[in-house]
């Protein structure tokens, strides 16, 4: 299985835009065969942040995502256009 956190980081006025944008590729991620988890979340104190905790089932399904359509359109050509800051966090079950 594959974990991680996407941390983004967004300027104020994007807020409406940015939780149009993740429905969308939140509803499309999670009807990909190879996604377990699909969670975007703000923080309650940074409402200008946002998380996404994905698992998928393999390193092949997370390539499918990233190859996927509704990838190209709301991450790479919406969420990756106006975000100010990216880190990703793999994580490991224990």
């Amino acid at each position: 299985m594959v974990s991680f956190i996407v941390r983004l980081r967004f300027a104020p006025e994007d807020r409406t835009d940015i939780a149009e944008t993740l429905r969308a590729l939140t509803e499309a991620s999670r009807k990909e065969s190879g996604c377990i988890s699909y969670i975007p979340l703000t923080l309650e104190d940074d409402a200008d942040s946002v998380l996404i905790f994905e698992q998928y089932t393999n390193q092949a399904a997370l390539d499918a995502h990233r190859e996927s359509d509704h990838f190209q359109r709301y991450a790479i050509g919406g969420l990756y256009q106006k975000m100010r800051e990216r880190n990703v966090e793999n994580l490991r079950a224990i």
